[in-house]
């Protein structure tokens, strides 16, 4: 019995590493006859390897999908949560975490059934990471990602149920593209047909309404960059005020302050870089680009010089009453401290 498990470990090994091999080449190797190889390949199969043979003289053994790792004890759902983890985690930026999972969501592939691994590919195919973003917030259904991912490669119209970020509901008609994630959202950039234009929907607020289809002709995307489309249209474009300011830093050190969901920054040179970013007024603008603690010139508007001087005089004024008035007593406004 230890000789038999020995053989079947050593038989699964030589699998493992060669594409094909034939009975003959199989049975010298392991020192047995070609009908105890069969007998063994069989073993194998009872034991869950996919173990595939091809007929006729120049066939032989191949170890097929699910065989780099013993049997996988995962339910759909359960393979599409490690895949969205995985490719999540390709893009966080963290140092050895995105090759490391990259790899591991090739070898998640390999080792699943056919049923599953398109899945997991349409996912991976359909996906486009953005490199920063705050932590999750709003969860999103892994079946909710398949299905998206799945319309996008099959190119098959997709309606649903949408709520805008003020609550208005609208019912929708697209053509999906692509599935852009970040740390912090999941989005879908896909053609309006009822408005003739593209658009980006938060996932979070999809709610789909099968049947889909039909199918459609994929049509050219709105850009090349398509984190840098969203980034663009969910920091800049979907706000009134909008503004450029030259941040007098390289582009690096920008880039550790200014997530995609924040505003979107262009190389200007080795010391300087260009935010573009939007906001509800230019005095909130005022407070979201000094926050970021970078030094700062203003581009444009206008207007944005004048309201950051406002924000100077209120705060010059602020301190000069507090210099005037002394230090506050905690018992309320006004009092100073007894001798």
């Amino acid at each position: 019995m230890l000789e038999t498990s020995a053989r079947l470990l050593r038989l699964l090994s030589l699998l493992q590493a060669h594409r094909e091999w034939s009975g003959p080449e199989l049975a010298e190797r392991l020192g047995v006859t070609a009908r105890t190889v069969r007998r063994d390949v069989d073993r194998l199969r009872e034991l869950g390897y996919p173990v595939n043979a091809s007929p006729g003289t120049g066939g032989g053994y191949q170890l097929g999908a699910g065989a780099e790792l013993p049997p996988l004890l995962l339910d759909d759902d359960e393979a599409v949560a490690v895949a969205v983890g995985l490719r999540t985690a390709a893009g966080q930026g963290i140092e050895g975490i995105g090759e490391t999972s990259v790899r591991a969501l090739a070898k998640l592939e390999q080792v699943l059934p056919n049923r599953l691994r398109r899945r997991v590919g349409a996912l991976n195919a359909f996906t486009v990471p953005m490199l920063r973003g705050g932590p999750p917030l709003t969860p999103v259904d892994p079946g909710l990602l398949t299905e998206l991912a799945h319309l996008c490669r099959d190119a098959e119209r997709l309606r649903f149920d949408y709520e805008s970020h003020e609550g208005t509901a609208s019912r929708r008609t697209v053509e999906p593209h692509r599935l852009v994630c970040t740390e912090r959202r999941w989005y879908l950039v896909a053609w309006d047909v009822d408005r003739a234009d593209w658009r980006t929907f938060r996932v979070d607020r999809i709610t789909t309404r099968p049947p889909h289809g039909p199918r459609f002709t994929p049509r050219e995307p709105p850009a090349e960059d398509l984190a840098a489309y969203v980034s663009r249209g969910v920091s800049t474009g979907a706000y009134a005020t909008h503004a450029t300011v030259r941040l007098l830093v390289p582009l690096p050190e920008a880039a550790e302050r200014v997530s995609p969901s924040a505003g979107t920054l262009e190389p200007e040179g080795e010391e300087t870089c260009l935010l573009r970013s939007g906001a509800a007024s230019l005095d909130v603008m005022v407070v979201h680009i000094t926050m970021l603690g970078l030094p700062f010139e203003v581009l444009e508007p206008a207007e944005l010089t004048d309201a950051v001087r406002r924000m100077r005089d209120r705060l010059d004024e602020a301190l000069a009453r507090g210099a005037e008035d002394g230090p506050r007593a905690p018992g309320g406004p006004g009092r100073t401290p007894a001798p």
